[in-house]
């Protein structure tokens, strides 16, 4: 496949100028709980207002720069969060503080967390889908990777791996129709976000006028958040306008923010998404005047040393030289077999999209199983040719004489065939007082064969008489005939 540059940095360029567009327009409401009427801005002409949607991404396009993309874990993420980024609130500040006492991400985002299912995610995906355009599988991978650090196991999870896979195949596609149901393909069918986003297709198909689709979705999922600030009704909220607007962006930007709650989010993804869809032509020229071409920033950290775009036009410089490194690095991991997604070639001739494109895009499925196999309180540990998948049973808290369970899974993480194995020797390095019962050596076998090699335990922790606030305990395990050593640190809380 073939996108031609000048036309893909347009759509780049048009995403952040939609981006600006939409959340300046929708913070003045944010939070409304109860339909709007608005005709257009609040604000006056050449004034950006700060919106965080943004500012985040900003921080992940340096995490790009400075660890590349082959080996973005939200582990690593995570340590970006605590350097980078300000603010404290809502999942932003429970993921943080989770992080700061030890939990490693995704249990960062499920500990204690009753904003796992909120919109912080889903309003950041834009980078990862500028970064890989028609490679809808590799952007949701990244924005997957992203969400767990916040959100853990939840809804917030679900709605950034199916946004980013829409904005992705913007790129190649601007029948919205299409996109929603490529990003329902890719996450699970029995989540609240595909309930709400198919009830919303439902609703336009029957002709329900676009505010009583917006009751029914409040409806629905008033058992989550209050229903308010989730991310099922408003990444729903978006989906709504983008299909009730009918590829007109000021009527699916209104559409979107009259339907109240996080409106400069809902608001901010729907500029995005038809700026990647039409490029600045889609975007009306009165409404591109009134915000202009600066970004203004709120949520970083100004005394790390790190340098962020001050105007889109800066912003899109810098994602379209990233981009090439980015779709090299496109290899997709799943569960069964290792697979390169569809080459991306950006190029100065014309643009080479293969008629069944889609067809591509469904027979790719490591977003959907990826999220199908997301697990509450687990987290990976790789180490040489193993990757160490951890569960819990429960949440990660202990009390003195207390118990909890680790499920531990060591998986071949680089897919080696052939007759063969690898023996695990463990050794558990506990605080004092503590125990530990299970297995102290596994044997991962290697056949011919194309299903996942793996191996698992169970072991039982049992507390001493004292336990601390932060109690830290390390498994190490080391790979006969290999010199990496794995150390896995696993964190309970008191």
């Amino acid at each position: 496949m073939k996108l031609n540059f000048s036309e893909y940095k347009d759509r780049v360029y048009a995403c952040w100028v939609g981006k600006n567009i939409g959340g300046t327009m929708g913070t003045p409401y944010e939070g409304v709980r109860h339909t709007l009427d608005i005709k257009g801005f609040a604000t006056e002409a050449n004034v950006v207002l700060p919106n965080d949607d943004l500012d985040l991404q900003l921080v992940w396009l340096d995490a790009v720069k400075k660890i590349g993309p082959y080996d973005l874990t939200a582990a690593k993420l995570g340590e970006f969060w605590l350097d980078f980024i300000v603010p404290y609130w809502n999942e932003y500040g429970i993921g943080k503080a989770n992080m700061m006492r030890g939990l490693c991400p995704p249990l960062s985002g499920d500990y204690n967390n009753d904003w796992k299912h909120s919109n912080g995610a889903w309003i950041r995906t834009e980078v990862w889908a500028c970064l890989a355009p028609a490679c809808p599988d590799v952007a949701a991978k990244f924005a997957i990777e992203d969400a767990l650090v916040d959100h853990g196991a939840g809804e917030g999870t679900y709605a950034a791996a199916f946004v980013a896979v829409l904005q992705s195949a913007a790129f190649v596609c601007n029948d919205i129709r299409k996109l929603i149901d490529l990003g329902l393909s890719k996450i699970p069918k029995d989540c609240r976000l595909a309930s709400t986003v198919r009830l919303i297709l439902d609703c336009y198909d029957q002709g329900v006028p676009a505010m009583e689709c917006r009751e029914r979705v409040l409806a629905l999922n008033a058992d989550i958040g209050d229903g308010w600030f989730e991310a099922p009704s408003n990444v729903g909220y978006t989906v709504l306008g983008l299909i009730y607007g009918e590829g007109d962006f000021k009527k699916s930007m209104i559409t979107a923010i009259n339907c109240g709650d996080d409106t400069d989010c809902t608001a901010a993804t729907v500029g995005a998404t038809l700026g990647i869809m039409y490029g600045m032509a889609g975007i009306p020229e009165d409404w591109q005047k009134h915000i202009g071409d600066a970004i203004v920033i709120k949520c970083m950290n100004t005394c790390t040393g790190a340098t962020y775009p001050k105007t889109c036009t800066e912003l899109t410089e810098r994602v379209v030289e990233y981009a090439p490194i980015v779709l090299k690095a496109n290899v997709i991991y799943t569960q069964s077999r290792t697979r390169k997604a569809e080459k991306v070639e950006l190029t100065e001739g014309a643009s080479e999209i293969p008629e069944n494109i889609f067809d591509i895009f469904y027979n790719d499925f490591f977003t959907f199983e990826r999220l199908s196999n997301l697990k509450p309180y687990s987290f990976e540990v790789p180490f040489g040719p193993v990757n160490a998948i951890v569960t819990y049973d429960r949440a990660p808290d202990i009390t003195p004489n207390g118990t909890i369970t680790a499920h531990i899974r060591f998986e071949n993480l680089w897919r080696i065939y052939g007759n063969g194995l690898h023996n695990l020797s463990l050794r558990w390095l506990l605080p004092e007082g503590f125990s530990v019962t299970g297995p102290k050596a596994l044997t991962l076998v290697h056949h011919n064969s194309h299903q996942h090699h793996a191996t698992e335990a169970d072991y039982v922790i049992t507390a001493g008489e004292n336990v601390e606030a932060t109690n830290r305990l390390v498994l190490e395990v080391v790979i006969e005939g290999h010199h990496t050593a794995g150390y896995i640190p696993l964190v309970l809380l008191g």
